[in-house]
């Protein structure tokens, strides 16, 4: 009897993640066709709207954009933390706080000009998102508390500190009863790149393109590798892994803090449960199929963000939500798994 299984290959096959992922797109969308068809629908009809909806013209770009800014920054955010080998989960829960600190800046500042206020509601947004990373940072360095844990418990207290607020303290007067913040002044909106895409793409494109300098072309950056790839390396080198993890955790929940700053005064008009809309989780998903490296964060930020809008966009063709999340799913598992081959080969071996 033989059984097959996953061999890691000398050398990963010829164009790397890039082609691996393309491969995987359209591998998912032959598989779409045949779910589709199946649902009753057309499938070039839906792929032609997905891709109209998502980058076929500028406005289509600016809302694939704006999608892209809270997914990169999410990814990066965990990008940053698994270049140590660490898990950052918390992200969701990060953007939270990002965006409740972005929110009081911008009630204590109302009538501040926006070049005060904005970069002031940017720089209270990423303290915010490191403030909640802080404590599993110390939680993991100081005592070897797993980080998986208590950055996902964490989601949970940034969002029940929201409601709090928005119910409480924060309840817009005027909502008639909702649970409503107050609508943010204009001088508390990024301004506008082009057509509904704001300048929060030029921020979060500037914050990856630093970090993946950072990681892969200064000595911080090597002594990161070295600490994630083996703490004794980095004992006998010098490095205190106790610090990088400090460091790598709280830098990890500033930048998905940005995220929840620049998705509040980009995107909405006032602070809601669901500013996060899910991208801290789905920034594992953005830096597992950029291999945690921050230069492909970008490239895949977008690529998603792309689908997400498509999918939406295909909903009013009366495609269900189920099999426009099916759809999406497809297409990510097909670049996971592209991915997974690229670096593995599937070989034919004898049973014990």
């Amino acid at each position: 009897m033989r059984r097959l299984v996953l061999a890691r290959r000398e050398q990963p096959l010829r164009g790397g993640q890039p082609l691996s992922f393309l491969i995987g797109l359209v591998l998912a969308l032959l598989v779409g066709i045949l779910l589709l068809v199946v649902s009753g629908h057309d499938p070039f009809e839906i792929y032609e709207r997905l891709f109209d909806s998502s980058v076929g013209s500028a406005n289509a770009w600016a809302k694939t954009l704006n999608r892209a800014v809270p997914l990169g920054l999410a990814g990066l955010a965990v990008a940053v933390a698994g270049s140590m080998g660490l898990w950052n989960i918390g992200a969701e829960g990060q953007i939270l706080a990002g965006a409740i600190m972005a929110a009081w800046i911008a009630q204590i500042g109302e009538g501040w000009a926006s070049p005060l206020l904005i970069p002031l509601m940017l720089l209270a947004s990423i303290c915010g998102g490191a403030l909640l990373a802080s404590g599993p940072a110390i939680a993991r360095a100081q005592i070897g508390v797993n980080e998986i844990i208590t950055t996902l418990m964490l989601n949970e207290v940034a969002l029940r500190l929201l409601q709090w607020l928005i119910h409480g303290p924060w309840k817009d007067p005027e909502s008639r009863g909702f649970p409503l913040a107050p609508i943010l002044s204009e001088e508390a909106r990024l301004p506008k790149l082009f057509g509904r895409a704001h300048w929060g793409v030029i921020i979060a494109l500037l914050v990856i393109a630093l970090f993946g300098f950072v990681v892969s072309r200064t000595a911080w950056g090597y002594e990161l590798k070295v600490a994630g790839s083996s703490g004794a390396t980095a004992r006998y080198a010098g490095i205190s892994l106790s610090k990088k993890i400090m460091t790598v955790m709280i830098l990890s929940g500033g930048i998905a803090g940005l995220a929840g700053g620049i998705e509040l005064s980009g995107t909405s008009d006032r602070i809601v449960e669901g500013i996060s809309g899910g991208y801290g989780f789905a920034g594992i998903i953005v830096a597992a199929l950029a291999l945690m490296r921050p230069s492909g964060v970008a490239a895949v930020a977008v690529i998603f963000g792309a689908v997400q809008v498509g999918g939406l966009s295909i909903q009013t063709l009366g495609v269900s939500s189920s099999v426009s999340t099916i759809l999406q799913a497809l297409i990510l598992f097909g670049a996971i798994g592209a991915g997974v081959f690229n670096r593995y080969s599937v070989k034919s071996v004898k049973r014990d």
